[in-house]
Formats: C-alpha cells, sequence, structure tokens
C-alpha cells in the first residue's frame, strides 16, 4: 500500500553502503586483473614469456572473482530484506506506543474521553509486579460557536490528573484507574483477572466492553460518533473471557451494569443509559460477543476482519417494566506499512418502556456530570485514515496524522443526521504526546446547539483543539 522508507534505518543502510562500495573496488580489481591478464597476454604473443600453465592460473582467478561478486550480491540483497523487516517493525512498535499513549478530551461542556493505555505501557515494563502509572494533561482550545471563546481568543486549563496501578502476580492480573477532572472525580476502570496456561484470559470488574474496533474507533483527542453513543470505550461492571488463537480473537462478555451502582449519577466516564428529567431508565444485564480474525497477521500489510454483537435489558423506573437493546457491527482494522485504515458500520436499537408521555423515540445517555438524548434508532458509520510520517528529528519520536471521519443516520424521518470530522496530528517525544485537532461539527453534541436524537442544526462548527499530556 506504501513504498518503505529506508532512509529511516541508519544502521542498515550504512551497511548496505558499504557493501555496495566493497562490490564496486571487486569490479575495479576485476578490471585490473582482466587488463593485466590482456597485457601479460600481449607480452606472450611478442616474447613467448607466459606459459599454459599461468593462463589456467589466471583465469581460474577471474572465476573466483565473479563467484565473489555474486555472493556479494546475494548478501546485498539480504540486507536489503533485512531492512524492510526491521522497517515494519518500527512501524508497528510506533502504531502501538501511539495507541498506549495519550489520550482525548478537555472540560465540562466538551467531555474527555482519554487512552487508558498509556498506564498499560508503563506497566508492560515490569514482567511480574504491580506499576504505578499515571499521567497530568493541560488544554486549550478556540471555537467559533462560542461568543465567550471568541471574545477571548480562546481558553486553556488543567484537563486532568490520574493515578493508576498495573501489573501481574504469577498469572493474577490487575489494572485499575482513578482520575480527577477540574469538575469531577471519577473511576475510569479497575478489574481483576487470571492468564490461564493456554494464555486465555478472565477479567472481573469494570472493563471495557468488546464491541467494534479496538481499543479505539478513531485516532484524535476527540474521539468520534461512536463514543457519543456509548460505542466506543466504554466500561461496565461484568466479566469477560478473551482468547487468541493465532488470528482469532474472541471475546465474550456480561455486563450486569454500568459501572456505577446507580443511573441517577452522572460523573461517569463512560457514557451509559441514565435516569435524568423525564427519561429515567437504567441499562442492565447486556451481553457482548466480538470476534476477529487478522489476515496477513504478523506482515507488513495486515487486515483485522471483525463482527460484534450486543444486547441487553433497559429498565424503566416509572412503568417497573424492562424493554431491551441491542446492536451489531461490522469493522475492518488495516495496518499497511505507515498506513492505518478504520471503518465500522454498526446498527442500534433501544426498545424501551418509557410512559407514553415521554414517549420512546429517544433514550438519554449521561457521562461528565451531563446528559443528553440520542435516537432510539439509528445506523452509524465510522472512515478514518492515519499515516505515520517518517521523520529525523531528534526533538520528536513520532509523527502520526490522521484524518477520522463518523456519522449517525437516525430512522425518524424528520432527524438530521450527526457528524463529526478531525484533520490534525499526534506528536510525541518520550513520554510526552501533543495532540493538534481541527474539529469540525455538524449537528453535535457539545458544539452548539447540534443534538444525537432530533432534528437540531444544519450547519457545521469548527473547534481548534490542542492537548499536551506527560505519561508515567
Amino acid at each position: 500500500m506504501t513504498t518503505m522508507n529506508l532512509s529511516s534505518v541508519g544502521p542498515m543502510n550504512r551497511r548496505s553502503a558499504a557493501l555496495t562500495s566493497v562490490s564496486a573496488l571487486c569490479i575495479v580489481a576485476l578490471a585490473m586483473t582482466l587488463a593485466c591478464g590482456s597485457a601479460v597476454a600481449d607480452s606472450e604473443q611478442s616474447d613467448s614469456g607466459l606459459s599454459n600453465s599461468d593462463v589456467e592460473r589466471l583465469l581460474q582467478e577471474v572465476q573466483r572473482m565473479r563467484e565473489r561478486l555474486d555472493e556479494m550480491e546475494a548478501l546485498r540483497e539480504r540486507v536489503h530484506a533485512l531492512e524492510q523487516e526491521l522497517e515494519e517493525a518500527r512501524l508497528a512498535a510506533q502504531y502501538a506506543r501511539a495507541e498506549a499513549a495519550p489520550e482525548k478530551r478537555d472540560a465540562a461542556a466538551s467531555v474527555d474521553a482519554a487512552d487508558d493505555q498509556a498506564a498499560a505501557t508503563s506497566a508492560d515494563d515490569e514482567a511480574d509486579g504491580v506499576a504505578f502509572t499515571g499521567a497530568v494533561r493541560f488544554t486549550g482550545f478556540w471555537s467559533d460557536f462560542n461568543d465567550a471563546v471568541k471574545d477571548t481568543r480562546g481558553e486553556s486549563g488543567l484537563d486532568l490528573f490520574r493515578v493508576g496501578a498495573e501489573g501481574s502476580i504469577d498469572n493474577v492480573e490487575v489494572s485499575a484507574e482513578y482520575r480527577f477532572y477540574p469538575f469531577m472525580d471519577v473511576i475510569h476502570h479497575g478489574w481483576i483477572g487470571y492468564e490461564f496456561e493456554n494464555e486465555d484470559r478472565v477479567q472481573t470488574g469494570i472493563t471495557r466492553v468488546p464491541f467494534g474496533l479496538l481499543p479505539y474507533a478513531s485516532h484524535n483527542f476527540w474521539f468520534g460518533v461512536p463514543y457519543y453513543l456509548g460505542f466506543s470505550d466504554d466500561y461496565d461492571l461484568g466479566v469477560k473471557y478473551m482468547r487468541q488463537d493465532g488470528p482469532l480473537d474472541l471475546q465474550f462478555a456480561f455486563f450486569k451494569n454500568s459501572e456505577l451502582a446507580s443511573a441517577t449519577d452522572l460523573g461517569r466516564y463512560s457514557f451509559d443509559v441514565v435516569s435524568a428529567g423525564e427519561s429515567r431508565n437504567e441499562e442492565t444485564n447486556q451481553f457482548n460477543l466480538r470476534a476477529a480474525h487478522t489476515f496477513g497477521m504478523g506482515t507488513g500489510c495486515s487486515h483485522e476482519v471483525g463482527v460484534s454483537g450486543q444486547w441487553g435489558e433497559i429498565y424503566n423506573f416509572d412503568t417497573r417494566r424492562r424493554g431491551d437493546h441491542w446492536a451489531a457491527a461490522g469493522h475492518l482494522d488495516t495496518r499497511c506499512g505507515r498506513w492505518n485504515l478504520q471503518l465500522e458500520a454498526t446498527r442500534y436499537e433501544y426498545n424501551t418502556e418509557q410512559p407514553a408521555a415521554v414517549g420512546n423515540d429517544s433514550v438519554r445517555l449521561g457521562g461528565f456530570e451531563t446528559s443528553y438524548d440520542i435516537a432510539a434508532e439509528g445506523t452509524f458509520g465510522v472512515a478514518n485514515i492515519a499515516y505515520n510520517v517518517p521523520v529525523d528529528w531528534p526533538a520528536i519520536d513520532q509523527l502520526i496524522c490522521y484524518n477520522d471521519y463518523s456519522v449517525l443516520f437516525k430512522d425518524q424521518s424528520e432527524s438530521r443526521k450527526s457528524q463529526l470530522n478531525t484533520t490534525g496530528c499526534l506528536v510525541g517525544k518520550g513520554p510526552i504526546f501533543l495532540y493538534l485537532d481541527l474539529i469540525q461539527a455538524n449537528n453535535m453534541v457539545f458544539f452548539g446547539n447540534g443534538s444525537l436524537a432530533g432534528e437540531g442544526e444544519s450547519g457545521w462548527q469548527t473547534r481548534f483543539n490542542v492537548n499536551i499530556g506527560y505519561y508515567w
């Protein structure tokens, strides 16, 4: 899908250049030998001073030189192949590091959706034991839909401070993280797990829901439409079983409820069905199944193709009746050389049992001390592309640029679709990560009067977001 950039592998390039120089010297030596042989032949013709055995010896030497040149060429081709393998491994490591580090979000009206995998990166350094992790992030932004922000030419402040623990003792695994925002403090996740001898794993506690693109359905700080619908980077309370069999990845899960016991508590990280205003519901008894197969695993161009299913109940506090909800998704996650392509299509439905005065056309989600309605039935899609830019500058370890697009089509005939497009770059240096994002939204929550439930707005709003964080 892309041509390998071998200039970034310094030592290998120097070895290849050296071999090329040796090959050139051998060619010069061969030419000198041939010239010398020609001169000797001339002398033999004139002086008859060269015997037949001398001529035979010279011919044998020429043959040996040719064989050495062939060996040199084979060695040069082998070095070139090793350079390609090293470059592919380096790119894979960079993508893994980018996914395992920063996160995403800023303050109250905007919501934070950060990446918990930076903690895992620190813990992986410990073969057996528990490591303490954390991060501190700051954010700055400008938007065209907020007069106060425009008047002050932007705003900035503390995004979050977080602490966590990650690791294992024998086959027992643990992971937990707690976050402090300027407007709330909340648990992000916390689970205890066990790894079996066949490397199957089980996790119990507040753990990530296995659905769609993992670990994230985006590359940017702000995430995409799936996150705000509760279908990406969602954490609930339950038990999850994971099996990795070569290229096949299977995950089964049962969640008794969302991460918090009270459906009225909006101080939560994940967006869940909540009891707020006239929409008084709670999600419960949810089952998840995700199956994915990676074609070309271990090569420079791999393609993960997967399907996901979700079903659960929705309890209404007013009618004291249980409805249900379901979702089904298909996804593709392709990584070829420096490119990463993500595609996902998801269909979902909430069949609630709300009072007649409230209706069942929408359901309320909540998180980050706020709540909003989403369409009870809809289809959303994701199309993301990212490129790992080669860098040769001591101040930067990695530079990944991307464009992430997601859209929600609501079943109600009078509803406008909701869209979110983010163009930006992630810049990394050691434990420091910087997001530079230009976010454009059409009829999206947290952007003017956008709505994920109804008609909302027809225009596009713009926000420029900068987030920098230090992770340990």
